[in-house]
This record gives structure tokens, sequence and C-alpha cells, in this order.
């Protein structure tokens, strides 16, 4: 997968998740950028990203994300 493709298949779930159609995310991208990302819709929006992408962050990993792009990286790292 290429980046380009896992950013494709991020907005999808970002764009699910916060029910808005306009988001488009980057590396960059943190809750602060998006209106409705408060603690709870992160625990469903890493849950959409683990089922969207069929594998399961630490706990270590979910705590230490401080924007999209760490995100990817971890999910680039894992091949998925």
């Amino acid at each position: 997968m290429t980046e380009k493709e896992l950013y494709k298949r991020l907005n999808e779930v970002f764009r699910d998740v916060f029910d808005d159609d306009g988001i488009t995310v980057d590396e960059y991208t943190t809750a602060d950028d998006i209106d409705d990302w408060d603690s709870i819709e992160h625990i469903t929006l890493i849950g959409a990203v683990e089922d969207e992408f069929s594998m399961r962050f630490k706990m270590g990993e979910v705590s230490g994300m401080k924007n999209v792009g760490e995100m990817a990286k971890i999910i680039m790292s894992r091949g998925k």
C-alpha cells in the first residue's frame, strides 16, 4: 500500500466516524483540527481504523499518537 492509498482510506474512516464528508486528513492533522474529535470519539476512531486495516494498536501506541502521521506510520510499519 502506498502512502497515498493509506491516506485515502484514512480519510474515508475519518469522514465516516465524524459524519463529515469535508474532512481531509494529512500527517499533521490532530484532534484540535476536527471539531467533534474528543476523547469518546477518539475511541470510536481507533476502533474504526483498526477494523479498516485489520489490525490492533497497542495501548502505548494509542496514548502516544500526537497526529495522524504517527498513526499512519504505525499502520505502514505493519504492512496493512
